[in-house]
This record gives structure tokens, C-alpha cells and sequence, in this order.
């Protein structure tokens, strides 16, 4: 396929793996952030995951983008039905950054009704995604 397509796919995987570093990280600052009852480290810790989430956004776009051109332009896994499953998972995961967004803005305007832990629970679920993606990838069911 030539380099043009090895060079696509690695920054895809470089990005795709910075990316869910950052799913990784934001919902335990969210931990942190619903137990925090001092002014001072919420304030630092609600900075962070600000920075965090931009950061997150900025390497999620180009992900998606050179995972469809490798879908669309180079035809990886096009009529497969493994890939048509991958689409679907990463629509979740773009679901789940879509999701700590939300609770990204709750926190804030104040006004966050959820516990530490089912912050612990949520944060979960991108490792669960990451594993089902990665193994249609994988082993092409």
C-alpha cells in the first residue's frame, strides 16, 4: 500500500492511544473533583480537567479522521463486518468523550449530583471499549 498508508496508520495509533490516555485520566480527576470540598483544589483540580478535556478533543479529531481515511481511502476493512462493528464502538467512545464533556460543564456550573465512585465506575467503561475495539481489530472476527 506504500508509505502513504503506513504513515496514516501510525499517527492514527499514536493518536488513538494519546487520546484514550486522556479518557483514562479526566473521569479520576471527575473522582477527585466530587469528593474535593476544599475551594482551592477543586479549583486546581476543575483547571485541570479543562486542560485535560482541550487537549483530549484536540488529538480525538485527527484520530477519527485518519481512521476514516484508512476505512475510506485505503478500503481497510471496507464490506467486512468486523469494521462495521469497529464503527459502531467507536461511536461509543466518541459517545463517552461526549458524555465527560457533560459532566465536564457540570462541575463547572457547581451543580455535579454524582459520588466519587460511580466516577470510579465510569471510568470503566473506555477500557472496555478500548479492548473490543482492539480486538475487531485485532482478530477480525
Amino acid at each position: 500500500m506504500g508509505n502513504a498508508y503506513l504513515w496514516t496508520k501510525t499517527f492514527h495509533i499514536v493518536l488513538i492511544a494519546s487520546w484514550f490516555a486522556g479518557l483514562f485520566y479526566l473521569p479520576r480527576i471527575f473522582v477527585n473533583l466530587a469528593d474535593e470540598k476544599n475551594p482551592e483544589a477543586y479549583a486546581r483540580l476543575l483547571g485541570m480537567a479543562n486542560r485535560l478535556f482541550r487537549f483530549m478533543t484536540i488529538l480525538a479529531v485527527p484520530a477519527v479522521l485518519l481512521g476514516f481515511t484508512l476505512w475510506l481511502h485505503f478500503k481497510i476493512g471496507s464490506g467486512e463486518t468486523w469494521m462495521h462493528a469497529k464503527v459502531f464502538f467507536v461511536i461509543l467512545v466518541i459517545g463517552y468523550h461526549h458524555a465527560c464533556w457533560s459532566l465536564l460543564k457540570k462541575f463547572r456550573n457547581g451543580v455535579n449530583a454524582r459520588s466519587g465512585i460511580w466516577y470510579r465506575w465510569f471510568n470503566e467503561v473506555p477500557v472496555i471499549l478500548l479492548l473490543i475495539v482492539t480486538a475487531l481489530v485485532v482478530i477480525k472476527p
